[in-house]
């Protein structure tokens, strides 16, 4: 099923993946697991165990399916998070219920060109929402913020947030 049957009045936005550079510490640990197993079979004589080897590549595999299974797709109304090789999970994030993003940028990421947004939400089921290592991420953070703000007007919401200490004097206001 498309996502945009859903809603049809949805349009997306954007669409991305996370990048396969999160999984470089597995597939190097597997590769050198399963070169070590080769080799330690060709020596010891006892072939069958390079059957081994498989373990560790299977794994790194899977690593790579459940990176390349995730989806993240901003539409005009919410960001959808696709997840799951086997079975998929789709959790739903309002909108309007966006109250931050920061946007991340460590090192090893901005060599690559990627960056991670973490957005904080009102929603109960998804209190903050990572969007990791993806390409483009100042454009992306700045569409999500765009939209976050059209959608706002356009149900006339405003996020309200209260002051945790209870005696009721300090409210904060975001307008």
């Amino acid at each position: 099923m498309e996502t945009n049957e859903i809603n049809e009045d949805e349009d997306i936005i954007w669409r991305g993946h996370p990048s396969q550079l999160l999984n470089l510490g597995t597939h190097v640990v597997c590769v050198l697991l399963a070169v070590g197993i080769v080799v330690g079979a060709i020596l010891s004589g006892i072939l069958p165990l390079m059957a081994l080897a498989l373990v560790p590549l299977a794994w790194a595999f899977w690593k790579y399916l459940t990176i390349r299974c995730r989806v993240f797709e901003l539409t005009s109304e919410r960001l959808r998070l696709y997840e799951g090789v086997l079975n998929q999970e789709i959790g739903e994030v309002e909108l309007y219920r966006v109250k931050d993003t920061n946007l991340i940028r460590p090192f090893w990421l901005r060599v690559f060109g990627l960056a991670t947004i973490k957005a904080d939400t009102s929603d109960r089921s998804h209190p903050i929402v990572d969007l990791e290592a993806i390409k483009d991420g100042v454009k992306v953070r700045e569409l999500l913020r765009k939209q976050v703000e059209k959608l706002r007007d356009k149900k006339r919401v405003r996020e309200v947030d209260f002051d945790g200490s209870g005696d009721g004097d300090e409210l904060e206001f975001e307008s």
